[in-house]
Parts: structure tokens; sequence; C-alpha cells
């Protein structure tokens, strides 16, 4: 990978803002998903503190959560916290493969990438996109993560410091978790000739993935190893708090590099 210039990385990961949040066609984005998280904060979210009160629900859902080994999150005090946990925990990463199908496809449709590459190497626009989307998704965790934080203080001013605690860790795991589905769109936009396709070649990557492992490992057990080649493979684990630092944080960082560098190598040679 050749000399990445900061100064060069954060002006391409801030035309990424710029492009989201100051747009017409970025800002319909950001309203269709703020519409969404309102319904989630107003419905699942606001009503968890009923449900998990409820004696009946309790048990049933410690039967139900124990099964798949997130019957931990219900202990939380902060039981809007638990619910945001398992609903960003899996929505995020699908959202991510939506977000970020357009990092360099676009330009390369539009002929403006090799205007870009004349005031930046390759490398420096792919790192820095993904820096982008990265800043993106932080900021999205951010707000939406402060408006459960919000409902909970309104609830019990008494759990705002174990809330806010509690959210800043939620933050960070969250964020890696996503990183490498960023990655992987990273890598996939380098040959994918637009955000359409680049977003069913993930859904492919996944889906017909997972079937041809499952094949591989029914007739030979050791293959089971290339599920760690697929973003998100640890998150069922991370969602019950069993996950350790290797698996929920070293796991998605080697993932992440990996796609990156194979997807640099992959654009550094392509035609633009």
């Amino acid at each position: 990978m050749t000399q990445l210039h900061p100064k060069r990385l954060a002006q391409i990961a801030q035309f990424e803002l710029v492009r989201l949040f100051l747009t017409k066609r970025g800002l319909l984005a950001v309203a269709a998903f703020a519409i969404c998280w309102l319904l989630i904060l107003r419905y699942p979210i606001a009503e968890s503190v009923n449900l998990i009160s409820s004696a009946e629900f309790a048990d049933f859902a410690r039967q139900a959560f124990g099964a798949i080994g997130i019957s931990r999150l219900l202990d939380w005090p902060e039981s809007e916290l638990a619910m945001y946990w398992l609903i960003a925990l899996y929505s995020f990463p699908c959202f991510c493969l939506f977000l970020c199908s357009d990092q360099t496809v676009g330009d390369r449709q539009r002929g403006t990438l090799r205007f870009l590459s004349l005031r930046a190497t390759r490398s420096e626009i792919i790192i820095g996109r993904f820096l982008g989307q990265v800043l993106i998704l932080a900021a999205l965790l951010f707000v939406t993560l402060m408006a459960t934080l919000a409902m909970l203080t309104y609830r019990e001013p008494s759990l705002f410091l174990s809330g806010f605690s509690r959210s800043l860790t939620l933050l960070v795991f969250l964020l890696i978790t996503v990183m490498p589905f960023i990655a992987l769109m990273s890598f996939l936009n380098t040959f994918a000739r637009s955000s359409r396709l680049a977003f069913v070649l993930a859904i492919l990557f996944f889906a017909g993935g997972n079937i041809i492992i499952g094949l591989l490992t029914w007739q030979l057990p050791l293959l089971e190893v290339l599920y760690y080649l697929f973003p998100g493979y640890q998150i069922d684990v991370v969602a019950g708090q069993r996950a350790g630092m290797m698996l929920g944080v070293g796991l998605p960082v080697l993932q992440t590099v990996v796609l990156l560098v194979v997807g640099e190598r992959i654009f550094a040679r392509s035609s633009l």
C-alpha cells in the first residue's frame, strides 16, 4: 500500500459527510433513517420496560433468550439500552450494506474518478472513502444511542450515569462490528459497475457463501473455519456479551484490514 497523506485522507472522508448530510439525496436518506428509528424508539424500545417488568414475559424471555445465549441482557437495569443493543447489533450491519454501496462506483460511472486520481492516490481514495463511511455510521449510532439514553433518563433519572457509561461501551462495540461490512462494500466497489450491483453481490456473498461452506463442512468439518471470512460471524456471541476480545474485537478488525488491503490492491490495478 502506498504512502497515505493524512490531509488528503481527511478531505476525502469529509466529502463523504458532505455528500450525505448536505445534499438533497443524502438528506432524504437521513430522513428515512430518522423515521425508521423514531418508530423503533416509540414502540419496541419505549415498551421494553413494561414487557420486561411483566412476570409472564420475563419467564418466557429468560427461556427463549437463554436458548440463544442472551438472557444476561434481562438483568440490565437500563432495559431501553438492552433492547437498543439487540436491534442495533442486527440492523446496522444490514443498513451498512445499503448505505455504503456507492463509495467509488458512482464516481467511476460519472468519470470523476479520473479527476480525483489526479489529486490523490488510489490508496487514499479507497481508505478515505472508508473512513468517511465509518464517521457517518459513528454519527448515526451516536445520535440513536443518545436518543435512547434520553428516553432512559426520562423514565429513571438516577440511571443516567450508568446508562451513559454503558452507551459509550455499546457505541465502541457497534462501530467495530459494522467496520468489516463497510470494508466489504469498499472491496466490492473496486470491481462492481453500479451501487445496485455492489449491493446484490454483497447479498450473494452472504447467502451463496454460507450455502457453499455449509456443503463443504458437511463433507469436511475442518472447513468450518471458513465461516470466519464472513463479517458478522461473531454477532450472535457478541449479542449475549459472551465474546472475548479476540472474537468481539480482533476478528472484525482483522476482517476489515484484509478486505481493505485486498480491495486496495485490486483498485490500484483496475482501469478508471
